[in-house]
């Protein structure tokens, strides 16, 4: 047929998580089609110029340990870089980047136009091509406006916030899922006829402002930090001048006008009903549930070197036109400023993710992967990390090779995947350090050190970047053999650099014979690594723990209904989900350890189930 191309791998969308898809499935030597309904909007940047971030940065950081594209483009794009959370521990740390909109945008296309077995191609898809077997419905390509079809055996849909999207701004209503560009409904028609369960969710941005025409002597300058740190782990040093950010904060004036006109506001007039994120609200949002509040802060953040466009960060809105305008003469600095885009919101269908499995592929179809906000998520980094995974498990597939599922002991990314698959979302999912229970293990600065062995080892990392990698490791433990054979007084350098008063600095001072041949960057992760032993070593034994459950496997056609001890809302919660394991069916909102328990005494002896008695001892007492 004419208008058939054949893929081993396509991947719908060309965002931060079907641009990081694309790469990791071609780096594992699959042939990929990376679609997308504009070629023009690749890596584009849709909300906040920025990359990391609290707990964030953390995330670049790992997909860069796995060859990503995310941390090195930044590097190259960025334009003010600063180190957040740097009063706490090092395991708070977190690295944040404003970027040149468009200089990003671009270096993402570039990237993908010159990796080898990758096709960028601008298509729209309209619907999903899927083949029922005998016992189980397999994914076999997508058709595009225009009747051709794209054949593969492993799909990854990455669709953002464009599937049946509608803009909100004031009472105007106006389809597409980011300004200036259109929507799509085929695929989520598809979806409603191959049953998956199909939500909407809420997200929204803030007005864009001509920065020729702001007033900064009245706001406060934010300067990057003096010795800016690097994203990835390839860049040695970023030499490029930054650019400062300002703050400036709403009134009460503002927030009188904004509660005049609530009933135009369509989060609070029915026009909207999704449910957006809590954790980054609207300024309607923040007026009402913040009510005593005088002010709130805002960022002014520059969109790149080659333009005067200002993001104003902290004043996300639908509120109508002519509210907004008012708004910004009211903000000082901003009485002048000329609005160059009106924030607007966002409403489009998710597919809530406790119907994927812990590698990203669908349940229900066999080969069909979901990454980004087609998942309930938000967030650049969110999306970035699923699409490397979902990227790469898609190749593996093909390869028959085992999944690529990373442990929440092992990676920020391994928490993100877990909670989306296990618990769900009821809002939009954004990862914060406290989500990660093993957090002093999973610090920025050695996430290398944790998964770019596995990345090598998997294929997503080359050569080059490993041979780096080793020749780090081992100027590391050079470094803690010379720190050990030191001598404060009595105490051995090692021994001494646990006080907490004491860094690597103050130790090369006074031993720079033994300890300057070792670059900071060395220095600082003995020093972090003695600081943590502790903390890490009390963190494996709960690993070890939680290692146990995992080895319980519960297989796919686990019966739980024939549980007849166990609680309606577990059985209905667990034969939804379909944990992998007992580790991950632990975590289940909703369950119990009693549940647990039932479940173990089923799967190690099955004739219980023809038993009419409790065998685990007394549950919470609910029978239903």
């Amino acid at each position: 047929m004419g208008n058939q191309y054949r893929y081993d791998v396509i991947v719908v969308g060309a965002g931060h998580a079907g641009t990081e898809a694309a790469a990791a499935a071609a780096r594992l030597g699959a042939r990929v089609a990376l679609l997308t309904g504009n070629l023009d909007t690749v890596g584009q940047m849709s909300c906040n110029p920025a990359i990391g971030g609290v707990a964030k940065g953390q995330i670049v950081r790992e997909i860069d340990a796995l060859g990503g594209l995310m941390g090195q483009t930044i590097d190259r794009t960025g334009i003010q870089f600063r180190l957040l959370n740097c009063r706490k521990g090092a395991a708070m740390h977190s690295p944040r980047a404003q970027a040149d909109k468009k200089a990003y945008q671009f270096d993402i296309k570039r990237q993908i136009e010159e990796t080898p077995n990758i096709e960028l191609r601008q298509e729209l898809v309209e619907d999903l091509i899927t083949e029922t077997l005998a016992s189980s419905t397999q994914i076999r390509g997508v058709r595009v406006r225009g009747n051709a079809e794209y054949l593969a055996d492993a799909i990854v849909l990455t669709t953002g916030t464009f599937l049946q999207a509608i803009m909100h701004t004031g009472e105007a209503k106006t389809a597409g899922g980011r300004a200036g560009e259109g929507t799509t409904s085929g695929i989520s028609q598809a979806f409603a006829r191959l049953n998956f369960r199909v939500e909407r969710f809420k997200t929204g941005t803030p007005a864009r402002l001509n920065g020729r025409t702001i007033d900064y002597t009245k706001t406060e300058m934010q300067p990057g930090d003096e010795r800016p740190q690097a994203f990835s782990f390839l860049t040695d040093a970023l030499t490029e001048s930054q650019l400062p950010c300002w703050i400036t904060y709403t009134n009460q004036s503002v927030h009188e006008l904004i509660r005049a006109n609530l009933h135009r506001a369509p989060m609070y007039t029915g026009q909207i009903r999704s449910s957006g994120p809590r954790y980054c609200p609207s300024i309607e949002d923040k007026v009402v549930r913040f009510a005593d509040r005088d002010r709130h802060q805002l960022f002014l953040e520059p969109e790149g070197r080659n333009t005067k466009e200002i993001y104003v960060n902290g004043i996300s809105t639908s509120l109508p036109r002519d509210v907004q305008d008012q708004m910004f003469r009211l903000i000082p600095g901003l009485e002048n400023a000329q609005i160059m885009r009106y924030g607007y919101a966002v409403e489009y269908d998710f597919c809530p993710p406790d119907q994927l499995y812990p590698w990203l592929e669908t349940k229900r179809i066999g080969g069909l992967y979901f990454a980004g906000q087609l998942n309930g998520t938000t967030g650049y980094e969110e999306a970035a990390a699923q699409g490397l995974v979902a990227g790469a498990n898609a190749a593996l597939r093909l390869q028959g090779k085992s999944e690529l599922v990373l442990n929440r002991d092992e990676a920020y990314i391994g928490v993100l995947v877990d909670d989306l698959v296990t618990c769900g979302v009821d809002e939009p999912y954004r990862m914060f350090t406290s989500r990660a229970e093993y957090r002093m293990m999973l610090r920025q600065d050695n996430a290398d050190r944790r998964l770019t062995a596995l990345g090598y080892k998997l294929g997503l990392v080359d050569q080059a970047r490993y041979l780096r990698f080793t020749y780090k490791l081992e100027q590391i433990e050079l470094a803690q053999r010379a720190l050990a054979a030191l001598r404060v007084g009595d105490i051995p350098g090692d021994k001494y650099l646990k006080r907490n008063e004491v860094t690597w600095g103050n130790l090369l001072e006074q031993f720079p014979e033994s300890l300057a041949a070792f670059p900071e960057e060395i220095g600082l992760q003995v020093e972090y690594d003695i600081k943590y032993e502790g903390y890490v070593a009390r963190q494996q034994v709960q690993v070890q723990r939680q290692e146990r459950m995992m080895d319980k496997k519960i297989p796919s056609d686990f019966d739980y209904l024939a549980i007849i001890s166990l609680r309606n809302e577990a059985k209905e919660k667990f034969s939804r989900i379909g944990p992998v394991n007992l580790d991950q069916a632990s975590r289940i909102s909703g369950i119990t350890p009693a549940d647990i328990s039932l479940v173990l005494a089923y799967l190690e002896n099955p004739k219980l189930s023809n038993k009419k008695t409790p065998v685990a001892g007394p549950t919470d007492g609910e029978t239903e």
